[in-house]
Parts: structure tokens; C-alpha cells; sequence
């Protein structure tokens, strides 16, 4: 049953001279050959002073970010290089592992506990495939998903584990922060609302024709809160004024994009970014992506702290409710929101 998902994940290939037909975009999608330069634009946010007399200015310089480019680099962010640089190298060393043994983690179920699939979930019935392997799992509680994680290479589940804690509290912190900044009380996140963690690490094998191809489509994030740990080679992109833009790949940073529940609870106050994920000719690339959702159940809506004299501008809805949504209108973010909107007519 295995031996055919060995044969399309790309991390399995050995050498393509040639990009398949199959990964060929139509001329409208095509990134073009134009290289993108990363821009020196992206805001980017120190969190070194952010217990002391800076705090307020940081955490404007916060809310000011998501709203002009619904992201942003935080840098000083408080997770050791050390541990960051682990957790980078073992997950690039597990897309090396023999294809025997990444066959047992291939699956296209969006329930699966830790899945590695290419492309997207939907490989089996696309006519164009994305240039990626990824592979997803849960990390929180630690306990109750540990197990279901690989073993190798040695020290995967102990460094992953250590990483997924620390990048938790990270994303803990910077909700707080969004808190204070957007008038919402201390603690409104914790919960419910931040309660599934996945980690989700996308990987790109060097592409024989960047131009031609995409390694993720363009999208915004559905969920609560996402943050981008990438390696050194550029390949993520921000739409912004109708432009694609490059996130420049800084050491020792982290990219954080608040997901449509965000800009949802701050009734349209933060955005959420378009972005999209491009090859490279000569390079691999991997990105380790943590995303923080709400429970199925819980009730999302634009919270009072925000709304004071604005009405708002969303009913309220489960998140499960929200993600039928999102899935069923091709993930188009304004065409799943649209479903949430209040008429503005009285």
C-alpha cells in the first residue's frame, strides 16, 4: 500500500532534471522568472525591551504591523538559537530518511495525530500539485501526542517537544501583547482559543524551474495565530498592495502572522496577510511552521473590549462552523468570511 506514496513525495527523488507536467501552473498562476527580492520593508519587532520603559512603543510598533501588513520578524523572541538550529537540522534530517521509513506517516487525514503527505491533502484528486512535502502533527498537551510522533532521527521527539513548549509560550506571549495593545483584557487567548497546536514543516527539494511552478499556493492562515521559523533560502512571499513581496529569511527571527480568527475577534482592526511559498533552483528549503487554533466548539466573535462605538462586523460562529466554511469555499478567505458578515443595513 505504501509503495505508491514513496513515489510521490519529492523528498524521495533522487535528481529531476525536468519539472514534471503535473507541477506546471497555467500562465496566470505562474510565479515568473522574475526573482523576487526580499524587502526591507517587512516590520521588524524587538522583544528585548519589552518588560521595561519600551513596552508600550513595542507593542504598538505590534498592532501597527498587523494592520498595515497583517505580519511581521520579531527577533529577541526569547527561544534559544541553540535549540531553534536543532530543531531545524532534525527536521531537515527526517525528509532525508530512506522512503521506507517515512511511508509509515503517509496519510491525507486532516484527523491524523502526525501525517506526511505532498502537495496538499487533496493530492489524490488535484491536476496540479504544489512543490512540497509537509509534515504535520500535534503538539499540545506534549503528552497526549508525543507518541504518535517519529522516533528518528535520534532525538526527534525530545527536541521537537522542547521546541513546540517554548514556541507555545512564545505565541502565549504575543496574543498578551495584542491583548494590551488592541484593548482586549489579559488572558483572553489562553484556553479554548489557543487550545490545538500543530506543528507543520514544509519542505521543497531543489525545483529545475522556479518559474513555472509554486511550492504552496497563495493563502491566508484560518486559524488563530501562525508563526515561521525558515531556513536561510528566500522562498516566502506577502501579497501587499497588489505586489508580491519577499520575507527576507533573517537568523535567529521569527515570522508571525495573525490568522482570520484574529482579525475576526478585533472586528476587522488587524489583517491577515495573503502569502505564498516559491521554489529554488539550486537549494532545499524547509520551514518550520507553528500554528495555534481554537477549539471545534468554542464561539468566536468580535469581542467587547474593541467594539465600543463600532458595531460589529461578524456574527458569531464555531470554529468548526468557520473551517467548513473556509475548506468549502476553496480556502478563499473573503469568500469564508463573507459567509460571518452582519449586513451593515439597519
Amino acid at each position: 500500500m505504501h509503495s505508491d506514496y514513496m513515489a510521490v513525495l519529492i523528498s524521495n527523488w533522487s535528481s529531476v532534471q525536468s519539472l514534471p507536467e503535473n507541477y506546471v501552473f497555467p500562465p496566470e498562476r505562474r510565479p515568473g522568472a522574475e526573482e523576487i527580492q526580499a524587502s526591507k520593508d517587512i516590520p521588524i519587532i524587538n522583544l528585548e525591551g519589552i518588560n521595561g520603559s519600551e513596552r508600550s512603543e513595542i507593542i504598538q510598533h505590534i498592532i501597527k504591523a498587523s494592520q498595515d501588513f497583517g505580519l511581521f520578524q520579531v527577533i529577541n523572541h526569547g527561544v534559544s538559537r541553540e535549540l531553534t538550529d536543532q530543531t531545524m537540522r532534525i527536521f531537515q534530517e527526517f525528509f532525508m530518511l530512506p522512503a521506507e521509513f517515512k511511508s509509515k506517516f503517509y496519510s491525507n487525514d486532516l484527523n491524523s495525530s502526525c501525517r506526511l503527505y505532498t502537495s496538499t491533502l487533496n493530492y489524490e484528486n488535484e491536476t496540479i500539485h504544489y512543490w512540497r512535502d509537509n509534515l504535520t502533527h500535534r503538539c499540545h498537551p506534549l503528552e497526549d501526542h508525543i507518541d504518535h510522533w517519529p522516533e528518528s532521527p535520534p532525538g526527534y521527539r525530545i527536541i521537537v517537544g522542547k521546541y513546540s513548549t517554548e514556541v507555545r509560550k512564545f505565541l502565549l506571549t504575543m496574543l498578551e501583547l495584542i491583548c494590551e495593545g488592541i484593548g482586549i483584557k489579559t488572558g483572553y487567548f489562553e484556553g479554548e482559543l489557543s487550545k490545538t497546536q500543530l506543528v507543520s514543516v514544509n519542505h521543497h527539494i531543489p525545483c529545475p524551474d522556479p518559474s513555472l511552478t509554486l511550492g504552496m499556493p497563495e493563502h491566508c492562515d484560518p486559524n488563530l495565530i501562525s508563526m515561521l521559523q525558515q531556513a536561510d533560502v528566500c522562498g516566502l512571499q506577502a501579497l501587499k498592495d497588489g505586489q508580491w513581496i519577499g520575507i527576507e529569511p533573517l537568523a535567529n527571527a521569527f515570522v508571525v502572522i495573525p490568522g482570520l480568527q484574529l482579525r475576526v475577534i478585533s472586528n476587522g482592526k488587524l489583517a491577515s496577510a495573503v502569502h505564498r511559498v516559491v521554489t529554488h533552483l539550486e537549494k532545499s528549503r524547509t520551514t518550520i511552521g507553528t500554528f495555534l487554533t481554537p477549539s471545534n466548539d468554542i464561539m468566536i466573535r468580535p469581542v467587547d473590549g474593541v467594539l465600543t462605538s463600532q458595531e460589529p462586523m461578524y456574527r458569531g460562529y464555531t470554529y468548526n462552523e468557520f473551517f467548513s466554511a473556509f475548506i468549502g469555499n476553496n480556502c478563499e478567505a473573503e469568500r469564508a468570511l463573507q459567509c460571518f458578515k452582519l449586513s451593515t443595513m439597519h
